[in-house]
């Protein structure tokens, strides 16, 4: 679908279905305007919702939704004023915007600003992912997932599996008369297993999605995702209790970049540093990080799960450079802390829904390739944990410090893979860890498209990824060897 079709379908099927027109929010907007303010934008949002949940055959839960609704905001130097409504309609944006415009002191009459549509390049697909498949059809769809997880290995007890699938509209105006619309699908397959030997069992767990249609989870994809969690789970059933202590850590890539997200992502988003809360506050031009090291953050990698055709306040997504080479270069930024801060937007706006207000969002966020191949990285450990793959994990921006547990981990001695581990946590400092970065893989990958970033109580979808890593200093693992 391109840029003419998606304005099309979205104001048929959310401005007009609500009796809303562009130019209806062009007049509330210019009520606003009316008083001395920096910034006001009116978003409009419709998202249908649909989920399935099956285990031992059967389903568990499912359920579909649709939510629609209206958030208006005006900023005056560094405050915001912003309501919403869950309805759409020409009275509730009124009545919105003349809340909101209290913010500012009152000018004269405003003129609507002249309507410009922003343009988008598209960088993921607009169909409508509920209505690919049938419901029978997607039930049928996770029964194969539970049919290849138990034939592929009779130790296999348990099987779970989940569906999710997302439909969004949004429309956007702005005080400055620029108008934007975009479609949004979001697709997300999960499969967890438990595996059963003598008296113990283990899980293992996989999946994946994007910004596509069902059609992509064919047969090899889901096949993928149980030899993975199959892997898992076996794997895990003969772990030992991981060694504690001080020790040479190497990380797999790709979703071991969540680490990366947590501990140096948050800590680069423009408020945290506006407002001198993060570790990394005022630190443009210094060293951060290990040469080699650079840190991306890129919005418009095609049809990824943080991917997005515009921002929520309008602006394109693109590539930002964060660190590179190991030097500070730049932030995530926001119209409004863009402002404050005196720099461009770098298009990473982002709320969760019309009903929170937007704030500098991660997109997708990686470090960039090294020479070393993975294999090379191992075999240079004398005595230490290589990290496959992680849980859950929890970090203080202010500090930088962060613990993550590791959902797959093996104890690594002369260079070999000896035997995996459980129960390992890995615990350290975000801005210091990158200092110790010695050897850095040339195998950078992004997760399978599993994540999902929270920030003061909104979550969004994002993607992380990095190449496997050394890191020889600054980590401890927190075990259950004892």
């Amino acid at each position: 679908m391109q840029e003419a079709e998606i304005y099309s379908t979205v104001g048929r099927e959310l401005l007009a279905a609500n009796a809303l027109s562009p130019e209806d929010l062009s007049r509330s907007l210019a009520l606003i305007g009316g008083h001395h303010i920096d910034y006001a934008d009116i978003y409009c949002q419709r998202t249908a919702f649909e989920s399935w949940h099956l285990e031992e055959g059967m389903v568990k839960s499912g359920s579909f939704q649709i939510d629609q609704g209206v958030g208006v905001r005006a900023v005056a130097g560094e405050k915001t004023a912003f309501a919403y409504a869950d309805n759409l309609s020409a009275d509730s944006i009124r009545r919105s915007a003349q809340t909101v415009r209290v913010i500012g002191p009152a000018g004269g009459e405003a003129a609507v600003a002249p309507l410009s549509r922003r343009p988008a390049h598209i960088v993921h697909s607009a169909d409508d992912p509920i209505r690919s498949l049938d419901s029978a059809a997607k039930v049928a769809l996770l029964n194969r997932v539970e049919t290849l997880a138990k034939a592929a290995d009779p130790r296999i007890v348990q099987v779970m599996a989940g569906l999710t699938c997302e439909y969004d509209l949004i429309y956007l105006a702005r005080l400055d008369g620029r108008h934007a619309a975009d479609i949004r699908p979001l697709v997300r397959l999960s499969v967890s297993v438990i595996a059963k030997q003598g008296g113990r069992r283990e899980q293992g767990s996989a999946g994946g999605g994007g910004r596509f249609g069902l059609d992509y989870f064919d047969e090899a994809r889901l096949q993928e995702y149980v030899n993975h969690a199959v892997q898992q789970a076996l794997t895990n059933l003969e772990a030992r209790p991981a060694p504690a202590g001080a020790m040479k850590v190497v990380l797999g890539n790709g979703w071991p970049g969540v680490l990366l997200h947590e501990a140096v992502g948050h800590g680069l988003e423009g408020d945290f540093n506006r407002k001198k809360t993060s570790a990394f506050a005022g630190r443009i031009g210094e060293r951060v990080a290990a040469k080699g090291v650079t840190v991306v953050d890129q919005g418009d990698i095609d049809g990824r799960r943080g991917s997005l055709n515009i921002d929520d306040e309008g602006n394109e997504t693109g590539r930002t450079v964060l660190i590179e080479d190991g030097i500070l270069t730049g932030y995530i930024q926001d119209e409004t802390n863009a402002r404050l801060m005196g720099v461009p937007v770098t298009g990473n706006g982002r709320r969760e829904s019309y009903s929170a207000v937007p704030m500098p969002r991660m997109t997708n966020t990686f470090m960039e390739n090294g020479s070393y191949p993975a294999e090379e990285i191992i075999a240079s450990i004398d005595k230490g944990i290589y990290a496959v793959n992680f849980g859950g994990g929890q970090v203080d921006i202010t500090s930088g410090k962060f613990v993550f547990s590791a959902s797959e981990a093996w104890w690594v001695e002369n260079g070999k893979l000896q035997y995996p581990v459980k129960g390992a946590t890995i615990i350290g400092n975000g801005p210091e860890v990158l200092k110790h970065v010695s050897m850095i893989g040339n195998d950078t990958a992004l997760d399978t498209g599993v994540g999902v970033c929270g920030k003061e109580g909104q979550s969004v979808p994002v993607g992380v990824g990095q190449p496997t890593l050394r890191i020889d200093e600054g980590l401890v693992v927190g075990g259950s060897e004892g």
